[in-house]
């Protein structure tokens, strides 16, 4: 288990020190998103409104206690590492006042409001780029900024309906499955996941004058292209949704769609391309078996003590197997209840055949390839004690990601930042007074 408790002067500067984070995003697409940003080294500023991210509430399960006010959902904790927390109203002409100061000074925002809702604060884009013309400033959505469906609020859950993902997910049509969601709100982090890389990318832009015209190779610019262009130095605005992110995440299912004609259905844990790539049950459990290649194929039969199977004609290829795999799957099914899933696993890996065993969320974390990849962390927090969190799943040679620092309580940090953006004593008083902040 990784140490995460580190003084930040110990650590080498992640590849995103030195940059500016203000984060008006609330739940957990734009706070996974700019968690990703503070994890690579960014100081991510978390704008919190009075009564705090919503998330802070989402319990049980708890850290904290409720008698001293520190009581606060395992929810929040996930996503809101390598944060400060300034708690702001911004419907308050001084709220409105913090906030721009933090914009002048920030390289990036992130906001997860209705669409409109940050203009109607006095934030508009033409006020954006007055404030800051090289703010990169991303605006994560339900649906996006335009077409039918702008105006309507964005929940995961009924994105994974409406994306067409649930009706891929669950058990397959022949057992009778129901639509089913996927157990994490994946909408969510598939828009937090792909908002940092653009996010990253509209930075590089910033930095290189923005695409082609910049390009370089290792002798130097590209042949008639030259630094330098219409982006350098400036910041754009970047619209996301819940809703597009989820259908590019459709992948080869939405490929199959449009080359067929049909819409697919659940299939359960089998795949609709590859055969056999899904979970077979063993004599005391079950295991995922993925052979994915059609040099495996013949391997897994003799793993299988079935050699005469990798001969038949009927499963030569996968493409026949696929088509035929309402025949084979009782054969494979019938050889795997023989034994243990132990001892499958063990002979699969032998064999060089893609195996795994099906784990709990604990479980998982306690593996020892989780354990290697340091994917659980340790951190001393103040008020909680010792909190335990997921690890961070990138490595760099040079400029190493890094946990700073613990899930902030709400508005915490509020003087410090007061401080940095230049309001004295007195005036920190006033907002406190006034409930500002």
């Amino acid at each position: 288990m990784a140490d995460a408790s580190l003084t930040p002067g110990t650590l080498v500067p992640g590849p995103l020190a030195g940059l500016a984070v203000v984060d008006c995003s609330t739940v957990l697409a734009g706070p996974y998103c700019t968690m990703l940003l503070g994890d690579l080294g960014a100081d991510v500023i978390k704008v919190e409104p009075p009564e705090g991210d919503g998330t802070r509430g989402w319990g049980p399960p708890w850290v904290g206690s409720e008698a001293d006010g520190t009581r606060t959902a395992a929810y929040y904790l996930a996503v809101n590492r390598n944060k400060r927390s300034i708690r702001l109203d911004l419907k308050t002409p001084g709220g409105a006042e913090v906030l721009r100061r933090l914009l002048t000074r920030g390289d990036i925002l992130i906001e997860n409001f209705r669409t409109g809702g940050f203009a109607r604060l006095g934030f508009d884009d033409d006020e954006l780029l007055r404030l800051n013309p090289a703010l990169v400033h991303l605006a994560i959505s339900g649906y996006g900024s335009d077409g039918p469906a702008a105006d309507r609020p964005g929940y995961d859950f009924v994105i994974q309906a409406s994306s067409g993902l649930m009706s891929i997910t669950g058990a397959s049509d022949e057992e009778g499955g129901a639509p089913t969601k996927v157990g994490v709100a994946i909408s969510d982090v598939m828009t937090g996941m792909l908002g940092a890389v653009s996010v990253l990318a509209s930075l590089l832009a910033r930095e290189r004058a923005g695409g082609p015209a910049a390009a370089q190779t290792a002798g130097g610019p590209v042949e008639g292209q030259t630094a330098g262009g219409p982006m350098a130095g400036k910041g754009q605005r970047i619209d996301i949704s819940l809703l597009a992110s989820t259908l590019s995440a459709l992948v080869n299912q939405a490929q199959n769609a449009f080359v067929s004609g049909v819409a697919p259905g659940r299939r359960g844990n089998a795949h609709p391309n590859i055969v056999p790539y899904e979970t077979f049950e063993t004599a005391d459990g079950e295991i995922a078996v993925a052979a994915g290649s059609e040099r495996q194929w013949p391997r897994l039969c003799v793993a299988l003590g079935l050699p005469a199977l990798a001969d038949d004609p009927m499963f030569a290829t996968n493409g026949d197997r696929v088509e035929r795999r309402i025949e084979l799957r009782p054969t494979l099914a019938e050889r795997f209840a023989e034994r243990s899933s132990a001892e499958w696993l063990e002979i699969l890996e032998a064999t060089g055949i893609p195996a795994g065993p099906i784990n709990d969320v604990l479980a998982a974390f306690a593996s020892p390839e989780a354990t290697a990849r340091g994917m659980t962390v340790e951190m001393e927090h103040p008020a909680w004690g010792l909190i335990r969190q997921v690890g961070i799943p990138f490595e760099f040679s040079a400029t190493p990601a890094s946990i700073r620092t613990p899930p902030p309580l709400l508005g915490q940090d509020t003087d410090e930042i007061l401080a940095e953006l230049g309001f004295t004593a007195k005036a920190a008083r006033a907002l406190h007074e006034t409930g500002v902040v």
